[in-house]
């Protein structure tokens, strides 16, 4: 029995052939022939006939043959030795499936075996068909976008199509519509305040002395961005101690949503060594010059959170603190709540596993 797309090779001479024969006039069936005999034995000695009638012709039309008759066509497949390989693909928990296309992969026989699966997915009733294609198999995109799909999100080593086969309403996530970030106030035992310049951005050489400030990475909370972007601005050493406040702004980055977290942090080092790529000066300000900016005290939001910082600092303020909980895949996620009014629903066991 030889099995559909057993061997690229044969799989791509077939194709080729059967192009070559179906569109070209100038080739002969002798050439043809002699195309397929050179990677198949079986074609010796038959005229070109044999490969029009072959599956792998009858796959020039397979996406004009109806759903209805594609276990027909099967059948009809499998009583001539002939076995149709759909694309691997796991299902998922939403009545759709997921393909990785883990190896490299001839244009054409992927476009072929697209074909044919989407035809069984449609047939078998499924929703939306992913296909996540690495960055080296960036060859099949326009096959795959010809079959109806499209972009859905992308990262530096992969894009993930996606396709709604359904004829149920399109229930597809759309991608991540938000940012995260975060900015920090550290404010050292003589009540100076961390500050820096940045070098590049907007704030760039406008003599601003702006929080240390940061994007959150994919897979980091919030707290420890907060750490790590005081810690790379400037080389101080913090703990985290609450979230004072968060805003969410829209139509920012990309078109997309921005959460930003204004953390309080306790520094335990004080010599500064601020990030030459990113800061052009750094240091401890004066809680009074720093506020008397005209940046500050023009721009509403960071006015408002200046003067939610200072209440903290007179002990008038309690903003979120962490705890760490367990989730229902048993996973372990920070809660951010304000433990002051809250203490009383916490165990004494719940306290001693976050010290």
């Amino acid at each position: 029995m030889m099995r559909y797309g057993a061997s690229n090779k044969l799989y791509r001479t077939c194709l080729l052939a059967t192009k070559l024969s179906h569109t070209s006039s100038q080739v002969s069936p002798h050439t043809v022939t002699t195309l397929l005999s050179s990677v198949n034995p079986e074609f010796q000695g038959h005229n070109v006939s044999n490969c029009k009638n072959s599956f792998l012709s009858r796959r020039v039309y397979m996406s004009s043959v109806s759903l209805g008759s594609l276990a027909a066509k099967e059948q009809e497949g499998h009583q001539k030795g002939i076995e149709f390989q759909l694309l691997r693909a796991v299902e998922d928990q939403h009545g759709g499936v997921v393909v990785n296309i883990d190896e490299t992969m001839d244009t054409l026989v992927f476009a072929s075996m697209l074909d044919v699966s989407l035809a069984r997915w449609k047939e078998q009733r499924k929703k939306g068909v992913w296909i996540k294609l690495p960055i080296e198999n960036s060859n099949l995109v326009a096959a795959a976008v010809k079959a109806g799909f499209r972009y859905h999100h992308a990262e530096p080593d992969y894009m993930m199509l996606v396709n709604w086969i359904s004829n149920a309403p399109n229930t597809i996530p759309p991608n991540a519509s938000h940012r995260v970030g975060i900015g920090a106030f550290v404010m050292n035992s003589n009540g100076e305040l961390l500050v820096v310049q940045e070098s590049n951005g907007r704030f760039s050489g406008k003599g601003i002395w702006k929080l240390p400030t940061g994007a959150v990475n994919e897979g980091e909370d919030i707290c420890t961005a907060a750490i790590r972007e005081v810690k790379e601005e400037t080389g101080i050493d913090t703990e985290f101690v609450e979230v004072l406040a968060f805003r969410q702004s829209h139509q920012t980055f990309f078109q997309k949503s921005d959460l930003f977290f204004a953390c309080l942090l306790q520094p335990y080092s004080f010599k500064i060594q601020r990030q030459a790529s990113e800061i052009a000066a750094a240091q401890w300000m004066p809680i009074e010059d720093y506020v008397a900016q005209p940046f500050v005290r023009e721009n509403e939001l960071f006015d408002l959170l200046t003067k939610i910082w200072l209440s903290k600092v007179d002990e008038k303020y309690t903003g979120f603190s962490t705890i760490l909980a367990k989730t229902s895949k048993s996973k372990k996620s920070y809660l951010y709540f304000n433990k002051k009014d809250a203490s009383c629903l916490l165990s004494p066991n719940s306290i001693k596993d976050q010290s």
